[in-house]
């Protein structure tokens, strides 16, 4: 009996310590993290999500894609999550995340959407996986457009020789597109020593010995392999051209349309996904005069019968929306190797220091 007082004692220090250390401590320390803003006191981060957002990750909750899906990047040295990388199609494949998450994205986060299991990718950095739109910049991009990265140089056209015996020579110059000097009749073949002065004849110009083997070289029937050849670069570049664009028909990569169509039919898009479709979310309803501007375009598998369409309703829009908020790219001072900057220079080819007195 003399010994239940001491044994009390140790389970409440016990437990004491343990709910100081794991509850109250922290709790003061991540409670009082504001939003991180830049010197001028601007870009907050992070920004509480309101409106589609907001409800979108209420219907993210309410759907149970958080038992699936971990919003929550490790560092690495406790795993592989910087280093793995979506891959949805050919290109691009970015990466999971830069950095490992930290307290102060989650302060708005009512309830935190960690996960627990990650059956599917992490969603922590979703948003900044979507595609930057460009505007179309016309036929200067166009693969065949003269001087474009990757075209290919069309090959020079064939000369014809309509009259027997008539060769007339193409200069160098008027290949490559330059304007060619008047055309000159052909004349007899002449040595390089009789064609440079004729004291008899009425011309008032001599003709160099370039001009005559201009004039003696029989007439080209089909390009040159000069003016056929592709260069090595060249073909690299248009192979590459062909691999990374998007097939016809297909959608960006995380995309708002993308993540329209893989919420209706995710293995459509990833063929060994286990998501189940969330067709209630969707509606199929007749076209009337044009086609809705967010009708989903579905493969040959989910395609609906002429005349109907499928689009997206409110709740569906709010889930894409906040999806597409879904973003833990920012910089934060608390989490080393995080800083954005130039990369210091290299020193390896700066010369060595002179040695000192003491040095030698």
């Amino acid at each position: 009996m003399k010994g239940i007082l001491p044994l009390f004692l140790g389970i409440f220090g016990t437990f004491a310590f343990s709910w100081a250390g794991l509850i109250l401590i922290p709790n003061y320390q991540i409670g009082h993290l504001d939003p991180q803003v830049d010197e001028e006191g601007n870009d907050p981060y992070p920004a509480p999500k309101s409106g589609m957002a907001d409800r979108g990750r209420r219907i993210y909750a309410a759907n149970g894609c958080v038992y699936c899906h971990s919003q929550q990047m490790r560092g690495d040295y406790a795993a592989s999550d910087l280093e793995r990388t979506r891959d949805p199609g050919p290109t691009p494949k970015p990466k999971w995340g830069e950095r490992r998450s930290a307290p102060r994205d989650y302060l708005f986060e009512r309830p935190i959407m960690l996960g627990k299991m990650r059956l599917g990718p992490d969603l922590a950095n979703i948003g900044k996986s979507a595609p930057v739109e460009t505007e179309d910049t016309g036929p200067a991009t166009s693969p065949t457009a003269s001087g474009s990265p990757g075209g290919l140089t069309s090959p020079a056209p064939a000369v014809s020789n309509p009259t027997p015996g008539a060769s007339p020579a193409i200069s160098p110059a008027k290949q490559n597109g330059a304007p060619a000097a008047s055309p000159t009749p052909p004349s007899p073949v002449r040595s390089p020593a009789s064609s440079t002065s004729n004291p008899s004849s009425g011309a008032s110009s001599a003709i160099s010995p370039a001009k005559v083997a201009a004039i003696t070289s029989p007439a080209p029937t089909s390009p040159s392999p000069a003016a056929t050849a592709v260069s090595p670069n060249s073909m690299a570049n248009a192979t590459m051209a062909e691999t990374t664009s998007p097939a016809k028909g297909a959608l960006p990569p995380y995309s708002t349309a993308w993540h329209h169509r893989h919420i209706y039919s995710p293995r459509s898009l990833v063929l060994d996904s286990n998501m189940p479709a969330y067709h209630f979310l969707y509606e199929m309803r007749r076209i009337s005069g044009e086609r809705a501007s967010d009708a989903l375009q579905l493969g040959e598998k989910d395609a609906v019968p002429e005349g109907w369409e499928v689009v997206p309703t409110y709740d569906a829009k709010c889930l894409v929306a906040y999806l597409m908020s879904l973003d833990q790219s920012h910089a934060l001072p608390e989490v080393k190797g995080t800083a954005t900057g130039p990369a210091p220079a290299s020193t390896s080819a700066s010369p060595p220091p002179a040695p000192t007195k003491e040095a030698k």
